[in-house]
C-alpha cells in the first residue's frame, strides 16, 4: 500500500471486489518495477523492444483494428439532469449506466492482474495539480502513464490521507469488444469507467477524460479552467519571455505551433520559443490577480504520421528516447520505425501496423495507421521550458484561438475586450478537408476546440468564461484568433505558416505590451498590413498581407446564420452576453 487515505482505500478494495483479479500490484513509479514491467511485456509479446542504440528505451506496441482511435458515440457525460450534459455531449443518467456495466465489470479481471496507478496531473506538490488513480488489467496503460503523469507513490502527496478529492478511474480492456466498448464520465462522482478498448485516447484516463471532461466540470465548480490549448513562451532577445495559449482544433497544426521553431531572422536577433504544453492548459488566478497556467501532463501523445524533422523537428526530437509507438510501421532490418510523412524512404523489409509483413516499397496501402501515435517524455523536448515544473505556473499575456478557413477567417485580428473574445472562442471553426470524411469546405463548429470534450452543457461552459473575465477584471489576457490556412482561387495556401507563425506572435505580443496600432475593423482589432513582419519572405508582400487580413462582410453575414442555427442548439443555455454578442456582431457588418 502507498498511501493510508481510507477513501482510496475503500474505493480501490470496492473495484477488486467487483472485477476480480488474480492479484493486485499498486505502481510505486520506481525504475524497478517499472523495469520488470517492460520485460513483462516484451516476454508475453504484448510490446516489442525497439533498436536500443538507436532508440534506447523505446518500445512498440499495436491495437486490435477495432480499436485504433477515440470513439465518440461511445462517450458518454452522466450527469444527474440530463441538461446538465448539453446537447453536444452524449447522455445518460447515472444510475442506468451503472446498471449497466457494472455486469460487464464482474469478474473482468479474473487471470488478470489489476495495477492501481496513482498519478498527479500537475507538478508534485503544485496548487493547481489534482490526484487520480487509474485501476488496469494492461501493462501498456502503466508504462504509458508513465510518461505522461506523474506518477507513483509521490502522486498521493498532493492528496493527503484524508482528502477525498482524487478522481477514480477503472479501465478494463476486457474482450476489447467495439459494441460493447464504452468510455463512461460521472463528473458528479469524480469517476471514469472505461472498458473494452486498449487505446490510449480511450484508456490513459489522465488525458482527455481527466485533464478536459472531469477538470472542465471541476474547474466551474471551483474557479479555474481546464483547457484544450498548448501553452508556449516567447523570449525577446532582451531575456523577457511572454506567456499564451493557444486553442485549435484537429489539423490545425497545433502540435507544430507549440514546439515552433523561429524563422532565422528572429533567431539572429535572439529570439527563443519554449514549450510549457502542446494540447492541455489548466488555468488558475494567482495571488497577484493574473491567470497563471500548468501543464497537467508530463509528457506528449503525438499522430506520427506526418511528422518529420522539416514539420516538427521538436516533436520527432522528442520521440528518440524512452518513447512508446504505437500502430505505426517497423523497419525490421534495424528495429526502428517508420510512418507516412516521416521520409519518403520507406522500408523494404517492413512489418505494417497490423502486424503483416511486407515490402514497404511495394505494398500500396498505408504501413502506419493514419492516427498511429507516439506517447514521449516532454523531458526530451530540445524546446521544453525552464518553466515546465514550476508549480506556480507560468502568467498568461494572451490567448489565442483558430481554425482553418479559406476566405473568411482572416490571418489574425484582437477581440474588443474578454467578452468579445468569449464570442469569437464560441464561434471557433474549421472547413473540413479531403482528410476528414464527408464533403469538403463544410463549416464544423469547435468553440475553444473542446466540443468533444467538455464535461457538462457547453451554454454553462461560455458562461463560465464570462464569469472568470469577471473574476480577473484588468488582469484578464488579451485575446486574439488566428487563421493560418487562407487560400488563393486556385486552393493554394496564401501565408507560409510553421515557423513563420512567429511573426503574427510577435504582432500579438506586441498589441499585449501596448506596443503596436491596430485597425478597428467589424469583427475586431487587425494589424496595419505593414506591421507584420515579413523581412526574409520571398513571395510575401505587404499586398499579400492585406489580402490576408481583408474582410469580407458578406462572407462573415452567411457565416452569422452558421452561428445563429449553431447558438440555437442551447436554448435558454446560451449566456445572454453570447447572443448580445452575436448581435452587436450583426449590426458592426451591417452599419
Amino acid at each position: 500500500m502507498l498511501t493510508s487515505n481510507k477513501n482510496v482505500l475503500n474505493w480501490v478494495e470496492e473495484m477488486t471486489a467487483l472485477t476480480k483479479p488474480d492479484k493486485v500490484v499498486w505502481i510505486d513509479g520506481s525504475k524497478e518495477q517499472l523495469d520488470a514491467l517492460r520485460d513483462e511485456a516484451v516476454a508475453t509479446g504484448e510490446m516489442i523492444r525497439l533498436n536500443e542504440e538507436l532508440l534506447p528505451g523505446c518500445l512498440y506496441h499495436r491495437t486490435q483494428p477495432n480499436d485504433v482511435a477515440r470513439v465518440e458515440d461511445r462517450t458518454f457525460i452522466c450527469t444527474s439532469k440530463k441538461e446538465d450534459a448539453g446537447p453536444t455531449n452524449n447522455w445518460c443518467a447515472p444510475e442506468e449506466m451503472y446498471a449497466k456495466l457494472t455486469p460487464m465489470y464482474d469478474g473482468v479481471m479474473k487471470g488478470r492482474t489489476m495495477y492501481v496507478i496513482p498519478y498527479s496531473m500537475g507538478p508534485i506538490g503544485s496548487p493547481l495539480a489534482k490526484v487520480g488513480v487509474e485501476l488496469t488489467d494492461s501493462i501498456y496503460v502503466v508504462l504509458n502513464m508513465e510518461i505522461m503523469t506523474r506518477m507513483g507513490k509521490a502522486a498521493f502527496e498532493n492528496l493527503g490521507e484524508t482528502s477525498n478529492d482524487f478522481v477514480r478511474g477503472l479501465h478494463s480492456k476486457a474482450d476489447v469488444d467495439p459494441e460493447k466498448r464504452y468510455i463512461v464520465h460521472f463528473p458528479e462522482d469524480n469517476t471514469i469507467w472505461s472498458i473494452n478498448s486498449a487505446y490510449g485516447g480511450n484508456v490513459l484516463l489522465g488525458k482527455k477524460c481527466f485533464a478536459l471532461r472531469i477538470a472542465s466540470f471541476q474547474g466551474k465548480n471551483e474557479g479555474w479552467m481546464a483547457e484544450h490549448m498548448l501553452i508556449l513562451g516567447i523570449e525577446k532577445p532582451n531575456g523577457e519571455v511572454k506567456y499564451v495559449t493557444a486553442a485549435f482544433p484537429s489539423a490545425c497544426g497545433k502540435t507544430n505551433l507549440a514546439m515552433l521553431i523561429p524563422p532565422e531572422g528572429y533567431r539572429n536577433k535572439g529570439y527563443k520559443v519554449w514549450t510549457v504544453g502542446d494540447d492541455i492548459a489548466w488555468l488558475k488566478q494567482g495571488e497577484d490577480g493574473k491567470l497563471y497556467a500548468i501543464n497537467p501532463e508530463n509528457g506528449f501523445f503525438g499522430v506520427a504520421p506526418g511528422t518529420n524533422a522539416k514539420s516538427n523537428y521538436n516533436a520527432l526530437a522528442s520521440t528518440k528516447q524512452g518513447t512508446i509507438f504505437t500502430n505505426v510501421a517497423i523497419n525490421n532490418d534495424d528495429m526502428t520505425v517508420w510512418w507516412e510523412g516521416l521520409d519518403k524512404n520507406p522500408p523494404e523489409n517492413a512489418t505494417e501496423w497490423k502486424g503483416a509483413k511486407v515490402n514497404g516499397k511495394t505494398f500500396g496501402e498505408k504501413l502506419a495507421h493514419p492516427n498511429s501515435r507516439f506517447t514521449a517524455p516532454a523531458k526530451n523536448c530540445p524546446c521544453i521550458s525552464p518553466e515546465f515544473d514550476n508549480p506556480q505556473g507560468v502568467p498568461i499575456s494572451a490567448m489565442i484561438f483558430g481554425g482553418r478557413r479559406a476566405k473568411t477567417a482572416p490571418l489574425v485580428y484582437q477581440a474588443f475586450d474578454w467578452n468579445h473574445g468569449v464570442f469569437v472562442g464560441s464561434i471557433m471553426a474549421s472547413e473540413t478537408t479531403a482528410a476528414a470524411a464527408g464533403a469538403v469546405g463544410v463549416v464544423r463548429r469547435d468553440p475553444m476546440a473542446m466540443l468533444p470534450f467538455c464535461g457538462y452543457n457547453m451554454g454553462d461552459y461560455w458562461q463560465h468564461w464570462v464569469d472568470m473575465g469577471v473574476k480577473l477584471g484588468e488582469n484578464a489576457p488579451k485575446i486574439f484568433n488566428v487563421n493560418w490556412f487562407r487560400t488563393d482561387d486556385e486552393g493554394h495556401f496564401i501565408w507560409p505558416g510553421f515557423g513563420d507563425n512567429m511573426r503574427v506572435l510577435d504582432w500579438i505580443i506586441e498589441r499585449c505590451e501596448g506596443n503596436a496600432d491596430a485597425v478597428e475593423t467589424a469583427i475586431g482589432y487587425e494589424p496595419k498590413a505593414e506591421d507584420i513582419n515579413i523581412e526574409g519572405l520571398s513571395d510575401v508582400t505587404v499586398d499579400t498581407v492585406k489580402d490576408l487580413l481583408n474582410v469580407d462582410k458578406d462572407l462573415w453575414k452567411e457565416d452569422v446564420e452558421g452561428i445563429k442555427a449553431f447558438y440555437a442548439r442551447f436554448g435558454d443555455r446560451l449566456p445572454e452576453e453570447m447572443a448580445k454578442q452575436l448581435k452587436a456582431l450583426e449590426a458592426r457588418l451591417d452599419a
